[in-house]
């Protein structure tokens, strides 16, 4: 017996949703709102500390909202923390995010 042959074979299958351009970038950070996201797995509490200080000595008067704000973003809870984001963002005042995510 021969193996079966298929004309098409397509293995990830068609896109769940529709993909959406990204949002500009920030030119300059002076004196912006960061806030920032994390999974709390992998070594965000060591990464975002030397983030911040970077970015300070390059972009005066940048304030962070820390992570801490904002829950764990791949937790039990996460479907509540993403709903709740948007406006948790707008009520901090955030003009950008860092995103951190594990390895």
């Amino acid at each position: 017996m021969s193996e079966p042959t298929y004309e098409v074979v397509w293995p990830l299958g068609r896109s769940a949703y529709e993909t959406l351009p990204l949002a500009s970038r920030k030119d300059d950070l002076s004196g912006k709102t960061v806030c920032e996201l994390w999974e709390w797995l992998f070594r965000g509490d060591e990464i975002f500390p030397i983030v911040r200080e970077l970015l300070s000595q390059r972009y005066p008067g940048i304030k962070f909202v820390d992570y801490t704000a904002f829950g764990d973003t791949h937790g039990a809870k996460e479907k509540a923390v993403i709903a709740a984001l948007p406006e948790m963002l707008r009520k901090q005042g955030c003009q950008a995010v860092i995103s951190g995510v594990g390895a």
